[in-house]
């Protein structure tokens, strides 16, 4: 009996129209990510993307040299949005992405505290620690956490954000945003769209003044010319 035979090319565009039709279904309401500071990111400032996992260390380390440089020019000359991206070997990543999702809805002005802290105390949520929990209990001790870190008054607000569906799929949305841009691990930078060489080694504040002060003369050039 012979085999039907299909061609390589047509395999490849039926598994390219299959990502195309799941893309879609999933577009969201807004632009993924955090924006860092009262101020909406915008295009006519240096724009920088971080996609971060809340429990991965290298992702901790590289957070304070660039939250230094972004502070030191502040607003006006550069934005800077985080995207939550839970890498699936680190057991409790898409719960704690899941958190900073939900406390966003809360209040946006806590979304870098609650990420800070959970960089603070990383190691209690490695996979080590929570092993033998269930996720349940994993899931009551994000929920303590946050609320600790934040305030209890929240925990309430938590507890109804993690039982609303719409937190999981703004989870999952982040992590198929960061997949649609070529993204394997944590931590990844764009600037101004353009990917970063990715390292081992964490990029330090004069490591992120290199990168920006070109880019923050270039703008003001153009401004001048422009007025």
């Amino acid at each position: 009996m012979s085999k039907t035979i299909i061609p390589v090319t047509f395999l490849l565009f039926l598994v390219y129209t299959a990502v195309l039709v799941l893309s879609q279904s999933i577009v969201p309401a807004r632009y993924d990510g955090f924006v860092y500071g009262k101020h909406a990111a915008t295009m006519d400032t240096v724009l920088i993307e971080a996609f971060f996992d809340p429990v991965c260390p290298d992702s901790r380390d590289a957070w304070p040299p660039l939250k230094q440089a972004v502070d030191h020019y502040g607003p006006d000359l550069v934005s800077l949005i985080v995207h939550p991206f839970p890498l699936p070997y680190h057991d409790n990543a898409f719960v704690t992405s899941r958190a900073l999702h939900v406390v966003n809805e809360i209040n946006t002005s806590a979304t870098y505290h609650l990420m800070e802290a959970f960089f603070v105390h990383q190691e209690r949520f490695y996979n080590a620690q929570t092993l033998k929990m269930s996720r349940e209990a994993v899931l009551d001790q994000v929920i303590g956490f946050a609320s600790n870190a934040l305030g209890n008054s929240m925990q309430s607000a938590i507890k109804s954000g993690f039982a609303d569906s719409k937190t999981g799929t703004k989870t999952r949305v982040s992590f198929k945003y960061g997949c649609s841009r070529g993204v394997y691990g944590t931590p990844f930078f764009f600037v101004n769209g353009f990917l970063l060489p990715v390292s081992d080694d964490a990029i330090d504040y004069d490591g992120w003044r290199k990168i920006i002060d070109p880019l923050t003369k270039k703008q003001q050039r153009y401004l001048l010319s422009v007025f």
